[in-house]
């Protein structure tokens, strides 16, 4: 048993320069594409309401100069936005027409609210939809904003029989999620989607469920949105930084979701990063949960297949294949699994491939003295292949813990591997950081997987013959 604190990893921003903390690198240097194919330019269009679609544009002009930070003695935690413009922070600017704009009526948008859950969320697609059609015929749109209902029910209310109220309910039909089933209904859309609640530009907004949403500061929300449509756009805000001794490498995840109509197998999809965050999506084959551990397990044919599709679609994105893959999943790999991947890599004729379980959980708490949390980077080795990491934990660059709940650590096994545990982890540390939806030090997952679920309950929601769009950036 051995303890290990790792050093914070940096990101690599505009010229090379480095930084540990996303803002603190685009505040100072700029995003990592900053002087080759920076984005200086992002045509936004938007649908909604029409009172979303004008509060909206007001706070996003609004986020076009400085918004301070939080007024607290945690200064490194909280950072000043510097504005999103031409001059400053990220280098680019919003650009807004009107004919980008399709708002939806106010009264079609009420009666949703005397909908049925699942009846609503269908009919709140199909009016999005409509409108996304048409915008998806307009010329000269990056990203689109979208407006989310403010009268939408997002839970089952439970059925309790009028005559027997002391009993027990029986358990509410399930809801799909408003986000999944319109991202994966506009899959066949050329511009990714970004969908807003109308608490990120109006504070003061209770929803008419009455239950307020926790939020975070302006200056946070507007550092997280920004960077989410510059990335969306087609910009680089931060990079993983490469040594020159370092092998070309790409990080594969694998996990596992239900089919839409739960009546098959699990099946199986792929997420390929490479250093500099670029993400593809391939969905795999289907799955079967195996009766010795309850787990879904592919043949090994479909092993094969899987990988040796992401390193097609990988070698189309960028031109090359690499030397390094590191296969991050979800579940035990079986015999049949490790030989389907390693003949995969084998015939692609990749130097090293590596393979890494992350089981769902782990009995293992680490404690430190005090009521501070571990700290973020803290490795502890069981044995040679058991090993935790605390992605989440006391930053001592913040100088505090900035997360609400007690953290859990990141379990993996080291299944195949030619690197150390130190270096495997430190790369699960730096991959907690390729995350364009959140700007602060305290993602669990590396980004391999903590997309699996988002990405899963989107698939869910296509077709055996549909095929889902590569880009990272139309899931997140």
């Amino acid at each position: 048993m051995k303890p290990t604190i790792l050093d914070e990893p940096p990101l690599e921003f505009s010229g090379g320069a480095r930084h540990i903390d996303p803002r603190h690198g685009i505040a100072d240097y700029g995003p990592a594409d900053a002087t080759s194919t920076a984005v200086r330019t992002i045509r936004v269009g938007i649908v909604g309401a029409s009172a979303s679609i004008q509060g909206l544009r007001y706070w996003l002009d609004g986020c076009r100069q400085p918004i301070a930070a939080k007024n607290s003695r945690l200064g490194r935690l909280f950072v000043p936005f510097p504005g999103f413009d031409t001059g400053a922070g990220f280098r680019s600017t919003l650009v807004w027409d009107s004919r980008l704009e399709r708002p939806i009526r106010d009264r079609d948008l009420k009666r949703l609210a005397d909908l049925k859950p699942q009846e609503a969320v269908r009919a709140a697609v199909e009016m999005y939809v409509a409108e996304l059609d048409v915008l998806d015929e307009e010329p000269g749109c990056d990203v689109v904003l979208v407006a989310r209902p403010e009268y939408l029910p997002e839970r089952p209310t439970p059925q309790v029989d009028p005559e027997a109220p002391w009993k027990k309910a029986p358990p509410a039909e399930p809801v799909d999620d408003f986000r999944a089933v319109l991202k994966a209904a506009a899959m066949r859309y050329s511009r990714p989607m970004q969908i807003i609640r109308r608490s990120t530009w109006d504070p003061s907004f209770t929803p008419p469920d009455g239950d307020k949403p926790r939020l975070q500061d302006e200056a946070t929300r507007a550092w997280n949105l920004h960077t989410a449509l510059y990335y969306k756009a087609g910009g680089v805000p931060w990079r993983l930084p490469r040594e020159s001794s370092d092998l070309d490498s790409c990080y594969v995840g694998v996990t596992f979701f239900r089919s839409g109509d739960l009546t098959t197998l699990e099946t199986s999809v792929a997420q390929v990063f490479n250093q500099r965050g670029d993400g593809v999506i391939v969905r795999g084959a289907a799955a079967k949960v195996s009766r010795h551990d309850r787990q879904p397990h592919l043949a090994q044919a479909d092993s094969y297949a899987l990988l040796a599709d992401a390193l097609s679609r990988y070698r189309k994105e960028h031109r090359h294949l690499p030397a390094r893959v590191v296969l991050h999943k979800t579940s035990s790999y079986t015999p049949e699994e490790i030989a389907g991947f390693r003949a995969a890599a084998d015939d692609a004729d990749i130097d090293t491939a590596e393979l890494l379980w992350f089981p769902a959980n782990d009995p293992v708490r680490l404690m430190r003295s005090g009521a501070h949390p571990p700290l973020r980077g803290t490795l502890y080795s069981l044995d040679s292949r058991w090993h935790i990491l605390y992605t989440r934990g006391s930053v001592p660059f913040y100088g505090t813990y900035p997360g609400m709940y007690v953290p859990s650590a990141l379990p993996f096994r080291m299944v195949e591997t030619e690197s150390s545990p130190e270096h495997l982890a430190n790369e699960l540390l730096a991959l907690t950081k390729m995350n364009w939806n959140q700007t602060q030090l305290d993602g669990r997952h590396p980004i391999t997987l903590r997309t699996a679920n988002q990405v899963g309950q989107i698939l869910r929601h296509l077709g055996p013959h549909d095929r889902p769009q590569g880009r990272y950036a139309f899931y997140m």
